[in-house]
């Protein structure tokens, strides 16, 4: 715990530097790359434009300062427990929800109830899976109650219990899986708490219009503990799916920042926008999902070792995506902490690999008189497009016909969750640092598993690594699983992402950081 408690007291130097100044009101325009599902964070579809917007509304117990490092948020100081299972949250005092009932604890305890209701069926429940019961409650084995949370001293203290000690607990509080609901609507308007007529958020703003497909605002929430040192007045979350709409918007000044860019625009931008392009490290993976579900083509082994050894990663890297992405192997990206990436074994003669590939797909049944058929979806971008239509091509010379289908993204995962396709585009961005945050959309059941994959020596794996004490064994684990996933050709990793934005000069507050979080609260922009 020494370790620990020397973070906190450099967050807390850093927050009060960070809000030395108070800076006059203003508004924020940014370009977001898909639709908000809802305010109600366990109904969210998973999108990086959610959690944009609800960072902004909503506050954890920790919140995320400039540069991606963990601040004080709902609650002032922690400790735990020295079997590090135990972790006990002082709240702050003060803090109020936007229609001034203060934030306590039993809205945290209700939040996560809310999040792993089985009702709500929430596809990120199972974030919170190291809380003792949270598997048993959200699969309807046991009540709600049952989770290990508790409020303790009329509200101003919170307590979880853990199944064994978690060393990215910290850092999965920032996630919105973990944000409080507001206890009191809730019980007021049932369901309907989340309508803006009726909704409290406990953020730096509150929304107060949302025009489908068109734009959230929200204003600057009074009640915020920290709201004379917010310099925005307004925020507008514009949903902008064509990324060259989006820049022709931003050149125009309509947007402040745009959350995405075209590749094949990287060097134009650089060259006449070069103040505003950033481009910048992060942890994320672009892959296609591969169908596991019984009677599906990619069920078997053989059919996805072939799609894997006919991708071109290089090309689509350095040629298609004009180097704006980087070639992968592996689905944990590299750069995580505390983790060696494991990769697919293919070769690099890209003749033998595809006599191999051709080879596998006879053994599968397929062939001239019973060419392979694949449905490939993707949501709508002109990337994601220009990507599957390289995939198509690449896997044409094994016999293979792919249909294309493409839709918003909102859509897209909701029909790849239902299991509609043979292969489908996905990304993943860590929602903290660590490889068990991309190892688990491999566990058998979980939301975002829209392969349905299922491996017990996996899944065993990721169990044994949940009670491991010792790091680097934990780490060895890890590794071990991943490496599981990869010999089983789970999925077909094609890159890993470097996060783009457009950003005005103008504007203080913004850092590139690795999870590319950006916190409305911590920005400004000078007249």
């Amino acid at each position: 715990m020494p370790n620990f408690r020397r973070s906190l007291l450099s967050a807390l130097a850093l927050s009060t530097s960070l809000l030395a100044t108070t800076l006059p009101a203003q508004t924020l325009d940014i370009g977001v790359m898909g639709e908000l599902a809802s305010f109600d964070a366990s109904q969210v579809s998973g999108g990086v434009w959610e959690s944009q917007v609800l960072m902004d509304v909503y506050e954890g117990l920790v919140k995320k300062a400039p540069d991606g490092g963990i601040l004080p948020g709902m609650a002032t100081s922690w400790d735990a427990s020295e079997d590090g299972k135990t972790y006990t949250f002082q709240m702050r005092e003060g803090a109020k929800w936007s229609d001034g009932e203060p934030v306590t604890a039993e809205d945290f305890v209700f939040g996560w109830r809310n999040m792993l209701d089985p009702e709500n069926a929430s596809k990120y429940a199972y974030m919170l899976y190291p809380v003792v019961n949270a598997k048993a409650v959200n699969v309807g084995d046991k009540p709600l109650d049952a989770l290990g949370v508790k409020s303790l001293d009329d509200g101003k203290t919170f307590q979880v219990t853990l199944n064994s000690p978690t060393p990215y607990f910290i850092q999965l509080l920032t996630h919105y899986t973990a944000y409080p609901a507001p206890k009191h609507t809730a019980e007021k308007y049932g369901k309907q708490w989340v309508k803006l007529g009726n909704i409290a958020t406990n953020g730096a703003f509150k929304p107060t219009e949302w025009v489908s497909q068109s734009r959230i605002t929200a204003v600057k929430n009074p009640q915020y503990y920290e709201a004379d040192q917010v310099a925005l007045d307004q925020v507008n979350y514009h949903t902008t799916e064509d990324r060259n709409a989006g820049i022709s918007r931003f050149r125009a000044g309509e947007f402040d920042i745009l959350r995405d860019y075209p590749s094949s625009r990287y060097q134009w931008l650089r060259d006449n926008l070069p103040d505003a392009t950033h481009m910048a490290p992060y942890l994320g993976s672009y892959y296609y999902v591969l169908n596991h579900r019984e009677g599906r083509p990619t069920a078997d082994k053989r059919v996805r070792e072939a799609l894997n050894l006919a991708a071109r990663r290089d090309v689509i890297s350095k040629q298609i995506m004009a180097g704006t992405f980087l070639p992968s192997r592996s689905f944990v990206p590299k750069g995580t902490d505390n983790y060696d990436v494991q990769t697919m074994e293919l070769g690099e003669d890209m003749d033998a690999r595809m006599a191999k590939a051709k080879k596998l797909l006879e053994e599968a049944g397929y062939g001239p008189s019973n060419p392979l058929h694949l449905r490939l979806r993707y949501n709508t971008s002109d990337e994601h497009k220009k990507i599957a239509i390289a995939m198509a091509a690449m896997w044409r010379p094994l016999g293979i016909n792919v249909e294309m289908v493409n839709s918003e993204a909102t859509v897209h995962y909701q029909t790849i969750q239902e299991g509609d396709f043979d292969v489908a585009r996905a990304g993943w961005i860590a929602d903290y640092n660590d490889a068990e945050n991309f190892l688990t959309l491999l566990r058998s059941g979980v939301g975002n598993n829209y392969g349905a994959y299922s491996n017990p020596d996996f899944d065993a794996l990721l169990d044994k690594a949940a009670t491991t004490l010792d790091a680097e064994e934990r780490e060895k684990i890890l590794e071990q699983a991943e490496q599981v996933a990869m010999d089983d050709y789970a999925l077909v990793p094609l890159l890993y992402y470097v996060s783009r934005n457009l950003v005005n000069p103008k504007m203080s507050g913004w850092e590139n950081n690795v999870s590319d979080d950006h916190p409305s609260r911590w920005i400004s922009i000078a007249e």
